[in-house]
Protein backbone atom coordinates (compact mmCIF):
# COMPACT_ATOMS: atom_id res chain seq x y z
CA UNK A 1 0.00 0.00 0.00
CA UNK A 2 0.77 3.85 -0.32
CA UNK A 3 0.55 6.27 1.98
CA UNK A 4 0.50 10.19 1.71
CA UNK A 5 1.88 12.26 4.16
CA UNK A 6 1.44 15.75 3.45
CA UNK A 7 4.32 18.07 5.07
CA UNK A 8 1.40 19.81 6.75
CA UNK A 9 1.62 16.13 8.54
CA UNK A 10 4.46 15.21 9.14
CA UNK A 11 4.65 15.82 12.68
CA UNK A 12 2.05 13.73 13.20
CA UNK A 13 3.68 10.72 11.51
CA UNK A 14 7.00 11.22 13.14
CA UNK A 15 7.63 7.81 13.47
CA UNK A 16 7.40 6.46 9.67
CA UNK A 17 9.10 9.92 8.43
CA UNK A 18 11.91 9.01 10.15
CA UNK A 19 12.39 6.02 8.82
CA UNK A 20 11.59 7.86 5.43
CA UNK A 21 14.36 9.99 6.26
CA UNK A 22 16.39 6.97 7.00
CA UNK A 23 15.46 5.49 3.65
CA UNK A 24 16.67 8.29 2.00
CA UNK A 25 20.25 8.83 3.44
CA UNK A 26 20.61 4.87 2.99
CA UNK A 27 19.82 5.28 -0.91
CA UNK A 28 21.17 8.57 -2.01
CA UNK A 29 24.29 8.57 0.60
CA UNK A 30 25.44 5.23 1.33
CA UNK A 31 24.63 3.94 -2.20
CA UNK A 32 24.81 6.29 -4.65
CA UNK A 33 27.48 8.16 -2.71
CA UNK A 34 26.15 11.69 -3.37
CA UNK A 35 28.43 12.97 -0.32
CA UNK A 36 26.75 16.42 -0.50
CA UNK A 37 24.02 14.93 1.12
CA UNK A 38 25.60 13.29 4.23
CA UNK A 39 24.22 13.54 7.78
CA UNK A 40 25.90 12.75 10.77
CA UNK A 41 22.82 11.38 12.62
CA UNK A 42 21.71 9.45 9.04
CA UNK A 43 18.58 11.47 8.16
CA UNK A 44 18.67 12.86 4.48
CA UNK A 45 16.35 15.91 4.97
CA UNK A 46 16.32 18.84 2.51
CA UNK A 47 14.89 22.71 2.15
CA UNK A 48 12.20 21.11 0.01
CA UNK A 49 10.95 18.91 2.54
CA UNK A 50 8.67 21.91 3.68
CA UNK A 51 4.63 21.94 4.09
CA UNK A 52 4.52 22.44 0.17
CA UNK A 53 6.19 18.58 -0.02
CA UNK A 54 3.90 16.00 -0.47
CA UNK A 55 5.60 12.02 0.44
CA UNK A 56 4.29 8.78 -0.66
CA UNK A 57 5.29 5.57 1.63
CA UNK A 58 5.46 2.37 0.38
CA UNK A 59 4.72 -0.81 2.70
CA UNK A 60 4.67 -4.42 2.82
CA UNK A 61 3.75 -5.63 5.90
CA UNK A 62 3.97 -2.97 7.79
CA UNK A 63 7.44 -2.41 6.66
CA UNK A 64 8.67 0.94 4.72
CA UNK A 65 10.31 -0.26 1.56
CA UNK A 66 10.14 2.72 -1.17
CA UNK A 67 9.45 5.91 -0.85
CA UNK A 68 8.68 9.22 -3.11
CA UNK A 69 8.62 12.70 -3.21
CA UNK A 70 6.32 15.38 -4.79
CA UNK A 71 6.87 19.32 -5.21
CA UNK A 72 4.96 21.51 -6.72
CA UNK A 73 6.36 23.69 -9.82
CA UNK A 74 4.65 26.55 -8.82
CA UNK A 75 6.96 27.22 -6.08
CA UNK A 76 10.65 26.88 -6.03
CA UNK A 77 11.72 23.00 -6.53
CA UNK A 78 14.58 21.16 -7.71
CA UNK A 79 14.85 21.99 -10.94
CA UNK A 80 14.11 25.78 -10.89
CA UNK A 81 16.55 26.35 -7.46
CA UNK A 82 19.07 23.77 -7.90
CA UNK A 83 19.32 22.56 -11.27
CA UNK A 84 18.07 24.82 -13.53
CA UNK A 85 21.22 24.30 -16.11
CA UNK A 86 19.28 20.95 -17.03
CA UNK A 87 16.12 22.88 -18.50
CA UNK A 88 16.75 24.48 -21.70
CA UNK A 89 12.97 26.13 -22.27
CA UNK A 90 10.30 28.05 -20.16
CA UNK A 91 10.82 26.17 -17.03
CA UNK A 92 7.52 24.23 -15.78
CA UNK A 93 5.42 25.74 -13.66
CA UNK A 94 1.48 25.01 -13.35
CA UNK A 95 -0.63 23.51 -10.66
CA UNK A 96 -0.79 20.79 -12.91
CA UNK A 97 2.57 19.75 -12.98
CA UNK A 98 4.64 18.58 -10.40
CA UNK A 99 7.95 17.47 -9.64
CA UNK A 100 8.75 13.81 -8.64
CA UNK A 101 12.09 13.73 -6.84
CA UNK A 102 13.60 11.80 -3.75
CA UNK A 103 12.36 8.20 -5.86
CA UNK A 104 14.27 5.49 -3.21
CA UNK A 105 13.23 1.27 -2.93
CA UNK A 106 14.74 -0.67 -0.16
CA UNK A 107 17.38 -2.63 -2.15
CA UNK A 108 16.09 -6.22 -1.71
CA UNK A 109 13.06 -5.08 -3.03
CA UNK A 110 14.38 -3.92 -6.39
CA UNK A 111 13.76 -6.23 -9.35
CA UNK A 112 16.37 -6.56 -12.21
CA UNK A 113 15.64 -7.34 -15.87
CA UNK A 114 11.59 -6.10 -15.77
CA UNK A 115 9.88 -2.56 -16.43
CA UNK A 116 9.34 -2.24 -13.07
CA UNK A 117 9.56 -3.50 -9.50
CA UNK A 118 6.13 -4.06 -8.06
CA UNK A 119 7.19 -1.74 -5.23
CA UNK A 120 8.18 0.82 -7.95
CA UNK A 121 5.02 0.29 -9.65
CA UNK A 122 2.63 1.05 -6.82
CA UNK A 123 4.61 4.11 -6.63
CA UNK A 124 4.27 5.23 -10.00
CA UNK A 125 1.21 3.82 -9.83
CA UNK A 126 0.21 6.57 -6.74
CA UNK A 127 1.79 9.79 -8.43
CA UNK A 128 -1.16 8.84 -11.48
CA UNK A 129 -4.00 8.04 -9.26
CA UNK A 130 -3.57 10.72 -7.08
CA UNK A 131 -2.55 13.17 -9.68
CA UNK A 132 -6.12 12.47 -11.84
CA UNK A 133 -7.83 12.80 -8.79
CA UNK A 134 -6.48 16.58 -7.84
CA UNK A 135 -6.06 17.35 -11.83
CA UNK A 136 -2.46 17.23 -12.31
CA UNK A 137 -1.72 15.35 -15.54
CA UNK A 138 2.78 15.65 -15.72
CA UNK A 139 5.85 15.38 -13.06
CA UNK A 140 9.24 17.10 -14.07
CA UNK A 141 12.00 14.20 -13.54
CA UNK A 142 15.76 14.58 -13.22
CA UNK A 143 16.59 11.21 -14.23
CA UNK A 144 19.18 9.05 -15.84
CA UNK A 145 18.29 8.81 -19.59
CA UNK A 146 17.51 4.90 -19.51
CA UNK A 147 14.59 5.49 -17.27
CA UNK A 148 12.71 7.10 -20.91
CA UNK A 149 12.19 3.66 -22.48
CA UNK A 150 10.82 2.80 -19.18
CA UNK A 151 8.35 5.49 -19.06
CA UNK A 152 6.71 5.01 -22.74
CA UNK A 153 6.92 1.73 -22.02
CA UNK A 154 4.17 2.48 -19.44
CA UNK A 155 2.61 5.00 -21.15
CA UNK A 156 3.75 8.11 -20.37
CA UNK A 157 4.72 10.85 -22.69
CA UNK A 158 8.13 11.98 -22.34
CA UNK A 159 9.21 15.65 -23.33
CA UNK A 160 12.97 16.36 -22.84
CA UNK A 161 13.78 19.85 -21.33
CA UNK A 162 17.52 20.25 -22.43
CA UNK A 163 20.40 17.73 -22.91
CA UNK A 164 21.69 15.47 -20.36
CA UNK A 165 24.44 16.72 -18.04
CA UNK A 166 27.05 14.68 -16.10
CA UNK A 167 26.02 14.90 -12.58
CA UNK A 168 27.97 13.12 -8.89
CA UNK A 169 29.35 10.43 -11.93
CA UNK A 170 26.21 9.78 -13.78
CA UNK A 171 24.02 11.33 -16.69
CA UNK A 172 21.20 12.92 -16.12
CA UNK A 173 18.43 14.25 -18.23
CA UNK A 174 15.25 16.87 -17.39
CA UNK A 175 12.28 15.52 -18.50
CA UNK A 176 8.56 16.18 -18.59
CA UNK A 177 6.53 13.25 -18.18
CA UNK A 178 2.65 13.67 -19.03
CA UNK A 179 0.02 10.72 -18.05
CA UNK A 180 -3.34 10.03 -18.54
CA UNK A 181 -6.16 6.69 -17.67
CA UNK A 182 -4.34 5.24 -20.58
CA UNK A 183 -0.90 5.68 -18.19
CA UNK A 184 -2.79 4.14 -14.85
CA UNK A 185 -4.13 0.97 -16.85
CA UNK A 186 -1.14 0.21 -17.88
CA UNK A 187 0.40 0.36 -14.77
CA UNK A 188 -2.57 -2.30 -13.71
CA UNK A 189 -1.72 -4.81 -16.12
CA UNK A 190 1.92 -4.68 -15.69
CA UNK A 191 1.47 -4.89 -12.04
CA UNK A 192 -1.69 -7.69 -13.09
CA UNK A 193 -3.91 -6.14 -10.63
CA UNK A 194 -6.32 -3.43 -11.13
CA UNK A 195 -6.91 -2.12 -7.32
CA UNK A 196 -6.05 1.25 -6.25
CA UNK A 197 -2.53 1.70 -4.26
CA UNK A 198 -3.31 4.37 -2.23
CA UNK A 199 -4.77 4.43 0.85
CA UNK A 200 -7.13 6.92 3.08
Amino acid sequence: MIKIIKGTEVDEHHEVMEQAWRLRHDVFVEEKEWKALSKIDKREIDEFDNDDALHMLAFQDDELVGYQRLLPTTKPYLLSSIYPQLCEVDMPASPRTWEWTRYAVKRQFRARGRILSPIANKLLSAIVEWGLKKQVNSVVIEMQPLWMLRLVQLHFRIVPLGICHKMDGEEVLAVQAHFDKRTLNRLCEVRGDNSRVVVA
